[in-house]
């Protein structure tokens, strides 16, 4: 009852959040501009939203069939139907509560094809490395194309204001000082009572994550096709920026944006929904202001961003949900096929 308790809680946070994010953008509107919004939202071109969800839904395609990459050199060969639908339950889970997912997909596939959680996370946490490093590059690629736009930005509108209200100066370092301390003050309890830890459950629990980790990092080094893992890697980032990309039609008002603005929208609404779980109320507010930066006005910004996340967040459920009610159909086919056919000596005669 109390675990139940707790995870209401932590999703009811995460929600006021999101209403809170929208609370903030929404009262420095005029009753004019919301209508404004609420105008393009429901004249927006709906084809276009509705091929950013089917390239969603490949992008999340392409993660399975990396993730089944990843799975092959410990010996395991989920099916694809089983691996998707994991993948697709995960992403559902991580709009409740953040890493969820991360489990909840490798409990999936513990129940379906009895791969260990141990093993299976190790590879999850590997997959997801390599997503953020593949973000980062991004994100300095994107940097480095619009840095005048995105300097002149972040001087106007966020270190401008923070050194009006703040002054950083002996202050800040004095802060920094004290953070190294206590980091180091954990790191130094820890060794001291290491030995008193190891018989602690949770510290047992701990060492077999941290082992699974590393089978994960093994999987990684003896990858049967490196090929295409790299170009599934690859490929998975250039459907996420095209699901973005081709929601900018859906508006006559940004139908005109180029390659540009949809990387920009991919790199910070990116950072929104990592701030705020699933990117409710943040992510529509990123894209608004992230498109001033192409002369688009913020309630045409806003707008497309709702749409944006609209999309992608219905293509979850509805993918998550589906997942769930075939999971079971599946293994039931697939224990009916399995099962041996009955002996010739053991079927009635009638005699």
């Amino acid at each position: 009852m109390k675990n139940k308790f707790l995870s209401a809680l932590k999703i009811l946070f995460f929600l006021s959040i999101g209403v809170f994010f929208i609370w903030i953008f929404l009262r420095k509107l005029t009753p004019d501009q919301k209508l404004e919004i609420w105008e393009s939202f429901i004249h927006a071109d709906f084809i276009w939203l509705f091929l950013a969800l089917i390239i969603g839904l490949l992008s999340h395609l392409a993660r399975t069939l990396r993730w089944q990459i990843l799975l092959e050199p410990m010996g395991y060969k989920p099916r694809l139907s089983i691996t998707f639908s994991a993948v697709m339950i995960g992403y559902l889970a991580n709009m409740a509560l953040p890493r969820l997912g991360e489990v909840t997909r490798c409990g999936v596939l513990n129940k379906y094809e009895k791969i260990p959680i141990t093993k299976s996370i190790g590879t999850v946490i590997v997959e997801r490395s390599v997503d953020i490093v593949v973000f980062i590059l991004l994100f300095f690629i994107n940097l480095f194309i619009f840095f005048d736009k995105i300097n002149q930005y972040a001087s106007d509108k966020i270190f401008d204001p923070l050194n009006a209200k703040f002054q950083f100066s002996d202050e800040l370092s004095k802060y920094l000082l004290i953070a190294v301390a206590i980091i180091a003050a954990i790191i130094l309890l820890f060794f001291l009572l290491k030995k008193r830890l190891q018989h602690a459950r949770s510290y047992i629990k701990m060492r077999e994550i941290a082992q699974g980790f590393w089978h994960g990092l093994w999987a990684i080094t003896r990858i049967r096709r490196p090929i295409a893992f790299v170009l599934y890697s690859i490929g998975i980032w250039v459907l996420y920026f095209l699901m973005v990309w081709v929601c900018v039609f859906s508006l006559p008002q940004t139908s005109h944006l180029g390659i540009g603005a949809g990387l920009s929208m991919l790199i910070f609404g990116s950072i929104g929904i990592m701030i705020v779980q699933g990117g409710i109320g943040i992510y529509p507010a990123i894209i608004a202001e992230v498109l001033l930066l192409y002369n688009i006005p913020t309630t045409t910004g806003y707008a497309l961003g709702w749409l944006t996340w609209t999309a992608q967040t219905l293509m979850i459920v509805v993918a998550g949900f589906a997942s769930l009610i075939i999971l079971p159909i599946l293994q039931k086919k697939h224990n009916y096929a399995a099962s041996p056919e009955p002996s010739v000596q053991n079927i009635p005669t009638g005699e």
